[in-house]
């Protein structure tokens, strides 16, 4: 009775687009207020409460707050210069530069949104230039920009770190070979791609060394954000949380001082955008500390492991039925609602499998970084779709070749934690 009431409600003020962190707080209170066997109210109050009071999640509004600082204080275009100087010269290397670009950028915002954006605006239109076509290079940057939720620093990893009480600095380690591996696969995929296409992959530009220094000059102090983040974190200098702190006032500098790109006058545009992303997120993480204590409270994450194991007993069977139900709620769901809703759920499942919670949290993680790429909700093919003016059907039927991919990987990671554990284990 109790999950009908709740996730009916639930699913009822979704359908009328009320914003996921209400509607996650009001179906809790519409449970404790009408369904019989409850805690009473006073528990979402305490819950809210006791959810805002948590010292890593104020590392998502400080990692937001630097990747848009870093986006308008001119990182992203000196981080595609540098890419194009270092491989721009192969055969069909303006694709191989914007997946190079997106990784780079990603090792600096932790936003798979924000990359595309940011790598999109400049790339798409150099790429039309010599020739490859826009559908073709929206696609290629809407995926490539998933890179972004994977190579650290990740807030999908920080919430998921946060929700399951895992350890945010191991998981950021987690996602670094899978990263790269998703990053070599576009690049393979979209030489495949090009194969009989002559005139974009032929190169644009001569390799040279003293460019690849000049860029490289340029890009230096981008470059080395990744560093100073992971370097202070693992060496033990400060938590994840301080490093988006460190990371803020970085950028800040940089931006402002030496780039010259932000200026004093941007800043109050910048953080009230900022302000208005940390704060929808900030509301959906608490509101979702009442919701998961009601649901453990009632069972609810242990019945529905029993049910998914009572389906099968071999864990390669329940671990693909966790990746097709992650990859439909990534469709409709965003990321870090749907992190939030899901960990309590289905990590008791995943841990009853033998599955290492670091593990767990990469595959559910790129579970869900694939539905930035998928239609209806699809955040990266939206933000591909405005820069290359190509609309979302023709990107989305682009993008099914590099879709192939991910499910691959996808089925990759899940079935070899060894990929995501190789570097955790070093910490």
């Amino acid at each position: 009775m109790l999950a009908t009431v709740l996730f009916l409600t639930l699913f009822a003020l979704l359908l009328f687009s009320v914003p996921i962190g209400i509607c996650l707080g009001l179906a809790t209170m519409v449970v404790m207020l009408f369904v019989d066997g409850t805690p009473p109210l006073v528990l979402l109050a305490r819950s809210v409460v006791t959810g805002a009071d948590s010292f890593p999640l104020i590392a998502v509004p400080l990692f937001i707050l630097a990747g848009d600082l870093m986006q308008h204080g001119g990182m992203s275009r000196r981080l595609v210069d540098f890419a194009n100087a270092l491989i721009g010269h192969i055969r069909g290397g303006l694709a191989y530069v914007n997946v190079l670009a997106c990784v780079f950028f990603a090792a600096i915002s932790g936003s798979s949104p924000a990359t595309v954006a940011a790598i999109g605006s400049n790339m798409i239109p150099e790429m039309e230039k010599v020739g490859y076509t826009r559908k073709f290079s929206g696609a290629l940057t809407a995926s490539s920009g998933m890179i972004g939720v994977m190579i650290p620093p990740s807030i999908p990893f920080i919430i998921y770190g946060v929700t399951a009480e895992v350890s945010i600095g191991k998981l950021f380690l987690a996602g670094v070979i899978p990263g790269v591996m998703f990053a070599v696969m576009f690049m393979l995929m979209a030489r495949f791609l090009l194969r009989k296409e002559e005139a974009v992959l032929q190169s644009t530009t001569t390799f040279s060394g003293a460019s690849v220094w000049k860029t490289f000059r340029a890009s230096f102090l981008a470059l080395l954000v990744p560093g100073i983040i992971l370097g202070g974190i693992y060496s033990g200098i400060f938590t994840p949380t301080e490093a988006g702190a460190v990371a803020v006032v970085y950028a800040a500098i940089i931006g402002i001082f030496v780039y010259k790109d932000l200026t004093i006058r941007d800043l109050p545009e910048v953080l009230a955008g900022s302000a208005k992303t940390s704060g929808s997120i900030l509301v959906l993480v608490i509101m979702a500390t009442a919701f998961g204590r009601l649901i453990t409270l009632a069972q609810i994450p242990t019945n529905l492991s029993n049910s998914i194991t009572g389906l099968s007993d071999n864990p390669i069977i329940i671990l693909l039925l966790i990746n097709l139900l992650l990859l439909v709620i990534g469709m409709f769901m965003e990321t870090i609602s749907s992190i939030i809703i899901m960990t309590p759920i289905l990590l008791p499942v995943a841990q009853a499998l033998g599955v290492d919670p670091i593990v767990f949290g990469v595959i559910l993680t790129v579970n869900l970084a694939i539905g930035f790429c998928t239609p209806p909700l699809g955040v990266n093919l939206f933000v591909a779709s405005s820069i290359s003016k190509v609309s979302i059907e023709s990107l989305s039927r682009a993008i099914l070749p590099f879709f192939v991919g991910m499910l691959i990987l996808l089925l990759l990671i899940t079935y070899v934690p060894a990929l995501s554990l190789a570097l955790p284990s070093l910490y």
